[in-house]
């Protein structure tokens, strides 16, 4: 705990988006003088990974057109955020170029080797979850999609050298967040509230998940982060149903059984697989910490976004050539249901050299150096 204190100080006292310029700056040098020691980064989940892939699908839930990507160097890219997202940071500060979307029919060849990023905006658990939107890669989808990507890696790489690849890769998954936003709690289009009690849902949940987790470990990946589901009641989204504009409790309260069952299945799996390792990112505590101790983190906004409409910003995601706030760098969350560029990079800090309570049993920093 010692270190992240550290941390907080020094983030206490500077503006997030310095902190998040020079961060970038010295993991870039560091990738250039260290070998690397992952070789690949695959990306599973939704739109808070998610990088490109929806601007290829028939959906709704596209974020190609500004505001997004105001403060990203190449304009509009897909990714939910004014800038960065999870996967990039996280990505530099393991020294992994970012992987292409499998979705990009120019995604072939050697331009997988480094990783392939699977996440889908509006995708879930559960195939179901975002029908609404349209077209989206379900994890069960993106688990397929990696089938194809490793059937391309057997063309270039020889068996025994594809399995020290893939054992020296790193599988994140994020996803959980749309099956209860885009599907429970959504009792006029899903009727998995009438059929599934919060507990019973969240068991669902953790099978189905379970099954295709342990479907990319038979295939030879080895080192899995485990992103549980952050305080989807404090979202601007959850706020603007609550007459004081304070976070949704109860929609907080739902989420337990998902993850705390996702820590557990962690322990279990790491059990009963010693050649491998399963990690949580506890990102319902971090984003909370974020949430409870905006001050420490120079945040400034933390109940409505930085754009969108309605009450709190909340009500849909930032409008066609929307004119977001300015001062992005102090809001928590960017639009109704994704953190900003600065929030982002604290998540990813501390999964990757967080302590236990961030990043359990260990962090990704340490699950890189297996």
């Amino acid at each position: 705990m010692g270190r992240w204190n550290n941390i907080n100080k020094v983030v206490s006292g500077l503006m997030v988006v310095v902190v998040v310029m020079m961060v970038m700056c010295v993991m870039e040098v560091k990738s250039q003088q260290q070998p690397r020691r992952v070789t690949a980064l695959f990306v599973f989940g939704d739109s808070l990974v998610d990088v490109g892939n929806n601007n290829f699908l028939n959906t709704l839930a596209k974020a190609n057109y500004f505001p997004y990507g105001i403060d990203f160097s190449g304009g509009p890219s897909g990714r939910f955020s004014n800038g960065l997202n999870i996967i990039d940071f996280v990505g530099n500060m393991l020294g992994v170029p970012a992987g292409p979307v499998y979705a990009n029919p120019t995604t072939r060849g050697t331009a997988i080797l480094n990783g392939v990023n699977y996440a889908s905006a509006a995708g879930g658990i559960l195939d179901e979850t975002g029908r609404h939107y349209g077209g989206r890669f379900s994890l069960n989808q993106q688990v397929l999609n990696f089938g194809d990507t490793l059937n391309q890696l057997r063309t270039m790489i020889n068996e025994t050298e594809l399995s020290r690849y893939l054992a020296k890769s790193i599988a994140i998954l994020v996803f959980g967040s749309n099956d209860y936003i885009n599907n429970y709690l959504l009792p006029t289009m899903y009727n998995s509230s009438y059929v599934y009690n919060p507990q019973q849902f969240g068991t669902l949940l953790l099978n189905n998940y379970a099954r295709q987790i342990l479907a990319l470990y038979s295939v030879g990946l080895r080192k899995f982060f485990i992103a549980g589901v952050g305080p989807l009641g404090c979202i601007p989204n959850q706020r603007a149903n609550v007459p004081t504009g304070r976070c949704a409790d109860g929609v907080n309260q739902i989420l337990g059984t998902f993850n705390e069952g996702l820590r557990a299945m962690v322990e279990q799996f790491n059990k009963n697989h010693p050649d491998a390792m399963f990690t949580y990112g506890n990102t319902y505590a971090v984003f909370g910490d974020v949430l409870n101790n905006p001050a420490a983190y120079a945040f400034t906004v933390i109940d409505r976004g930085c754009c969108g409409i309605g009450r709190n910003q909340g009500q849909i995601t930032c409008l066609p050539l929307e004119a977001p706030c300015p001062n992005r760098n102090q809001y928590a969350f960017w639009d109704a249901f994704h953190p900003s560029q600065a929030a982002a990079y604290v998540f990813s800090w501390r999964a990757v050299n967080g302590p236990p309570s961030d990043s359990y049993p260990i962090n990704i920093q340490q699950m890189a150096l297996l």
